[in-house]
């Protein structure tokens, strides 16, 4: 399986970053996917998810401010952040939800918001 996430930066407070996930040697179309962040110091946390069907979820930290999209044709998952925090910053991951379904995690991209 390769996880290969893009996208991220330095953005100041306010801004919108969109991260884009390209999956491979896997079967995408029939599971749930999402998007996971790990900030210094602490545990890797799932941020929101995208059913087969659409069907999407977020944690409370972002709802409202990100948006978690799919394209089967292509193999892709994204994330569209908008309203950057400064609590934000982290280097995000995609993956399956549970990430088990993968045994792998990508090299992630990091995203910084300066305040």
């Amino acid at each position: 399986v390769q996880l290969q996430a893009s996208g991220g930066g330095l953005v100041q407070a306010g801004g919108s970053l969109k991260l884009s996930c390209v999956v491979s040697k896997i079967i995408f179309s029939s599971k749930t996917w999402g998007w996971y962040r790990q900030a210094p110091g602490k545990e890797r946390e799932s941020v929101a998810s995208i059913s087969s069907g659409g069907m999407t979820t977020y944690s409370d930290s972002v709802k409202g401010r990100f948006a978690v999209s799919r394209d089967n044709a292509k193999n892709m998952v994204y994330l569209q952040m908008n309203d950057l925090k400064p609590e934000d910053t982290a280097v995000y991951y995609c993956n399956a939800i549970p990430s088990k379904l993968t045994n792998a995690w990508g090299q992630g991209t990091q995203v910084t918001v300066s305040s």
